[in-house]
């Protein structure tokens, strides 16, 4: 009776292997089309900032029409009146300028050039406090220094114990932060990351003896966070350490 239910019930649901096949194809089709999206999105974003700054005269509507503005056969394609929306234009030149930038700014020239610029931001109450702030930020992210760049991986018991989350072991607490906190061993500072969103999150100080170091990279931790927990390191055995390439 159970076998006649089976094949009665395989029987009455043609569209099985259909939705089976979308399913699988949103697993492909999903992660590229966001991907795309979101480059086509920020790329657009910074266009909008940068293209205002190009002088008209080069523009891609004016440059196109001063290639092919008197050709007989591209009026006759395209009609007086052309418009060109070229995408990434904006990060080309917004790469360009500071790439410049940076090359003027490691010279003689440009170093005191900036530093008369900071000297009178800094005489800027409101707007002292800003720069500054953001300077900071600025050189910790884009540092080329591996000492401001997260070491590992850990787990720490947040927010009470008994509950473990995934956190980045940043730098040994300093200063003030590392007299004051009673413990008679290092203090090290971890940036526990927000899911799904990583870029925000809680900074804490912890004692070295709370914190368990995962094997794992900083970059499988962070799709592990990103992805609620669905994606781990391993992802035949979530159980044994991360996947080697082989070499041999």
């Amino acid at each position: 009776m159970n076998e006649l239910d089976d094949h009665h019930r395989r029987k009455w649901r043609p569209f099985t292997g259909l939705r089976n096949n979308f399913l699988a194809g949103l697993v492909v089709v999903v992660p590229i089309a966001i991907t795309m999206w979101m480059i086509w999105t920020f790329v657009g974003w910074i266009d909008s900032w940068v293209l205002p700054f190009v002088p008209a005269a080069y523009q891609p509507d004016a440059l196109i029409d001063w290639l092919f503005g008197d050709s007989t056969w591209f009026k006759m394609l395209f009609g007086e009146d052309v418009r060109v929306n070229v995408r990434g234009l904006g990060v080309v030149v917004f790469l360009i300028f500071t790439v410049l930038v940076g090359w003027v700014a490691k010279g003689l020239i440009g170093r005191s050039f900036l530093s008369w610029g900071e000297g009178l931001v800094d005489r800027m109450p409101v707007v002292r406090s800003l720069y500054n702030g953001l300077k900071q930020i600025a050189e910790t992210v884009f540092s080329q220094s591996t000492d401001t760049k997260f070491d590992k991986a850990c787990l720490v018991e947040y927010p009470r114990k008994g509950i473990w989350a995934i956190a980045f072991i940043s730098t040994k607490a300093k200063g003030e932060v590392d007299k004051r906190i009673p413990v008679n061993e290092d203090i090290i500072s971890v940036f526990l990351p927000t899911t799904p969103n990583p870029t925000s999150g809680f900074l804490l100080f912890v004692p070295r003896h709370s914190v368990i170091e995962l094997d794992m990279s900083v970059e499988d931790a962070a799709k592990l966070v990103i992805s609620a927990g669905l994606v781990y390191p391993n992802s035949k055995d979530p159980s044994l350490p991360p996947e080697t390439p082989d070499n041999s």
